[in-house]
């Protein structure tokens, strides 16, 4: 099994936050961000329009959430309820993102569309939840996602510009209603076969 190291994403929003450090800007205040401009990209997603945009924002809010993280650990700052509320941050503006995804793509992809978003968003909320149960019961590195030359499983969504600029939203949506369900069933066959090693 290799090691794990830290993503490079995260690596430069420690560098980036460092000013913070001794400031009156805490972690959950970057959450809160994060959760704004996630809530916006969605907005834009299910508006559908302006999907460019959309795309632009959501990659700020994922790189905004390494960053509340980032902050906790360098300023001491690191609360149970903090996390939690990061965890649930995080969750809504994924799950966002492919219902309202979803909604926007109705007018070019019929009603399907809307049932490919939510099928995506209730496996991902899913997904969030059996994480969140894995690592109440079994640590944090129970939960340590796939690494791939210091990149997350999660990190395609740094890809969500190029999928919007190449009109290939639609195609993405449809892959995302494939490939979250089999997701989640590779995380409850994790859980299940921790559940199984601790008998």
């Amino acid at each position: 099994m290799s090691r794990w190291v830290k993503p490079w994403d995260a690596r430069l929003a420690a560098w980036l936050v460092e000013p913070l450090r001794d400031s009156w800007i805490g972690p959950n205040h970057l959450t809160t961000l994060r959760l704004l401009v996630g809530a916006t990209s969605a907005t834009l997603f299910a508006a559908g329009e302006h999907q460019n945009l959309a795309a632009a924002i959501m990659v700020l809010s994922n790189f905004l959430d390494h960053c509340d993280g980032e902050l906790a650990r360098i300023s001491g700052k690191a609360t149970r309820l903090g996390h939690y509320y990061d965890l649930a941050s995080d969750a809504a503006v994924t799950v966002a993102l492919f219902v309202c995804m979803g909604v926007g793509l109705v007018a070019s992809f019929d009603l399907s569309a809307e049932w490919m978003g939510l099928v995506a968003g209730v496996a991902v909320a899913g997904i969030f939840q059996l994480r969140n149960v894995m690592e109440n019961e079994y640590g944090k590195a129970a939960t340590k996602q796939p690494q791939f030359s210091g990149f997350d499983a999660e990190d395609i969504l740094y890809l969500l510009p190029l999928v919007t600029w190449a009109n290939g939203l639609e195609s993405f949506l449809l892959a995302a209603a494939i490939g979250a369900p089999i997701a989640l069933s590779v995380v409850a066959g994790q859980y299940f076969a921790l559940r199984r090693s601790t008998v």
